[in-house]
């Protein structure tokens, strides 16, 4: 399984690349390869300075080796070895009228002491942070996400759509990072779903991300905006960082593997602000967004 996941996701990070390549117009992604001093590496992909793309990252990575402790106590077990494959992306716009996108698909493996396999699970998901809200973008991603998980059970995008308003949701600020998307972890064997089973429903996911974000991008990349609308954007940038910084799961999880830590903070915007006691004027259509990410809805 970890073999089939990781040459899923090498072909997924091409397959991507070169649809975000495209959408640009002028960019490409530059590649850069790593190896983890206790154990595998990664291939990590950065585009920046785009006609689009202000700056993004689509990376893969394998790493194996022993479970650190701090990985230890946090999954109630004691020494052991592990394999951790996925892929990681984050996409920011220069346009303010265009949505930030984040997604991942990653792969857990556990092994005892005779390097039988004792713990595996998937996760992963796609969500949206848009700057200003147009519901027929929101509409849209949620739709692409509510038809990949309908192909394989009808009760996945409801459940999964709560799970990540739940996730991205900056407690501090007492707001959503976005306008949310899906979230899945620990997704194991059970009755009604073997890894098999799981694999499948994950590699859908995925190949849902080009259908998921690309129309959104074209309806948006060529629209006029002001430097008030570029204000609010990095404005909102800065709560995208602390989220990421605060609460993430994957980016704690790769500082705590000793993973390259260019590729974990490359989901960091390039320009981005943090003003004191900042609100959007009331009735604007900054204040419209700020409402959607105090009180999460259904869009479809």
């Amino acid at each position: 399984m970890k073999d089939k996941f990781y040459a899923y996701i090498q072909n997924l990070q091409d397959q991507i690349c070169a649809g975000l390549e495209a959408l640009d117009g002028t960019a490409k992604f530059r590649e850069d390869l790593w190896k983890r001093s206790e154990g595998g590496g990664g291939r990590t992909r950065v585009i920046e300075n785009g006609n689009v793309f202000e700056k993004g990252g689509v990376n893969i990575s394998a790493v194996h080796g022993k479970l650190p402790e701090t990985m230890q106590k946090m999954f109630g077990v004691g020494e052991a070895d592990f394999f951790a494959c996925g892929l990681s992306l984050v996409i920011h716009p220069k346009n303010p009228m265009v949505p930030t996108v984040h997604a991942n698909w990653r792969y857990f493996e556990m092994y005892d002491e005779a390097g039988k396999v004792i713990e595996q699970w998937f996760g992963g998901g796609q969500d949206l942070t848009p700057y200003y809200l147009f519901e027929e973008d929101a509409k849209h991603f949620h739709q692409t996400c509510k038809t990949a998980c309908d192909k394989h059970n009808s009760e996945f995008y409801p459940k999964y759509k709560k799970q990540c308003d739940s996730y991205f949701w900056n407690a501090h600020r007492n707001e959503a990072r976005g306008i949310g998307g899906l979230f899945f972890d620990y997704c194991k064997a059970n009755e009604q779903m073997s890894m098999e089973n799981w694999y499948d429903f994950v590699t859908e996911v995925g190949n849902s991300f080009l259908e998921a974000y690309v129309p959104i991008v074209e309806r948006r990349k060529n629209l006029d905006y002001t430097p008030e609308n570029r204000n609010w954007q990095e404005i909102r940038r800065g709560r995208y960082v602390e989220f990421n910084l605060v609460h993430d799961k994957g980016t704690l999880f790769g500082l705590k593997t000793n993973g390259r830590i260019e590729s974990i903070l490359m989901s960091l915007p390039p320009h981005v602000q943090w003003v004191y006691d900042h609100h959007a004027e009331p009735g604007s259509e900054e204040e419209k967004l700020v409402n959607v990410l105090e009180n999460q809805r259904e869009w479809i």
